[in-house]
């Protein structure tokens, strides 16, 4: 039983004052160590909890769906993106959203040139869908195995622009999950060719002049009626047409890449060869690894932080969530995706990132 002090400070300790538990006048015994493990377990859990960002699904059709939506490139501001859709799909959608980050580890901020440090993988244990945002990462083998699971599970993958290009795998060759990355030669093209059905090739990646000629999206006239596409107006985006080649046979094209003469959604799409044919921008699939169940994929190389300024744009990603989770029957003739707070993003490049960012600044 615990003296009258020791009872003082594990209240402290639940209400989340610090307290070294070592201290506490326990009687000695198997107690001693049970409650300091449960602190050690505690402090665990908070610690890992500030690096995650959780929007709680209010009422909707997504209420009881978790999704995982995992940020971390340097160029396209997936960590300014990604806030911005989960925040749309709980507060207009009722699903309850986890954002994670590359993180440095030094101060805990938002740091997308760290390509290893990703934490709170775990939380696609516990998910119904993975949103993956992600360009030549390198989590460590323990990290990598949640993401193995996950696609074994069948449960549904968006990727989303560098998700073709998710891993690489530079310091630790020997993994047994570096055929994930894009240059696999054992699991030809990596994730991204085995999975979503592309990889970054290596020429023509940038099919459009990058930071020159924007994109249009054209929709696949055969597959207008697709839910994804449901209510779908205009897209368009500053970002250039990746080249997109020899995609699966199973993939379908929703929507083409237009390549543009400018930088403006006003600009006429640019003539001769880049425009025909014009390159796949939207797809969906099915895949399933040889012991895996099957899973829904839906790949989109348009999504940088100002491309989803396109209402457009948003109405298509969040159609692919319904679509993805097999709801697609609740999609409504024109979704919701008003902006569920401000947003202002970064434009695209290298180094651009606001510095000093915490996840839970953005609560």
């Amino acid at each position: 039983m615990l003296s009258r002090a020791g009872r003082s400070a594990m209240l402290e300790k639940m209400r989340g004052v610090p307290v070294d538990l070592r201290r506490i006048p326990f009687l000695e015994g198997p107690m001693k160590k049970i409650l300091i493990m449960l602190g050690v377990f505690a402090f665990a859990v908070q610690t890992q909890a500030q690096y995650l960002l959780v929007y709680e699904g209010r009422s909707g059709p997504g209420r009881g769906k978790h999704i995982v939506l995992v940020a971390g490139d340097e160029e396209y501001r997936s960590e300014e993106a990604l806030p911005m859709l989960a925040k749309i799909l709980a507060v207009r959608h009722g699903f309850k959203c986890t954002v994670l980050f590359s993180i440095n580890p030094e101060d805990g901020t938002i740091d997308p040139n760290n390509s290893s440090n990703i934490p709170g993988i775990e939380e696609l244990a516990r998910a119904d869908m993975l949103v993956l945002f992600t360009r030549f990462r390198e989590p460590s083998d323990a990290h990598m195995k949640y993401f193995d699971d996950f696609l074994r599970s069948g449960k549904p993958i968006l990727g989303i622009r560098t998700a073709t290009h998710a891993f690489a795998f530079e310091k630790n060759k020997q993994s047994p999950y570096a055929k994930w990355d894009w240059r696999s030669t054992e699991w030809e093209g990596g994730f991204g060719r085995q999975v979503l059905g592309a990889t970054w090739p290596r020429s023509g990646g940038h099919h459009g002049a990058h930071g020159k000629q924007s994109t249009r999206g054209i929709i696949n006239d055969r597959l207008k009626s697709h839910p994804v596409l449901k209510g779908v107006g205009d897209i368009w985006g500053p970002t250039d047409v990746y080249g997109v080649f020899n995609l699966p046979r199973d993939a379908q094209v929703l929507v083409y890449g237009q390549v543009l003469e400018g930088m403006k959604p006003t600009d006429k799409p640019l003539a001769g060869a880049k425009n025909d044919p014009m390159m796949p921008l939207v797809w969906t699939r099915n895949y399933a690894m040889a012991d895996g169940k099957p899973s829904r994929v839906i790949c989109s190389t348009i999504g940088s932080a100002v491309d989803f300024e396109s209402e457009g744009l948003r109405r298509l990603l969040i159609n692919a969530v319904y679509w993805g989770l097999g709801m697609e029957s609740r999609i409504p003739a024109r979704n919701n995706v008003d902006y569920a707070g401000d947003y202002r993003p970064g434009y695209f490049g290298f180094q651009g990132f606001r510095k000093g960012v915490k996840p839970s600044d953005l609560r």
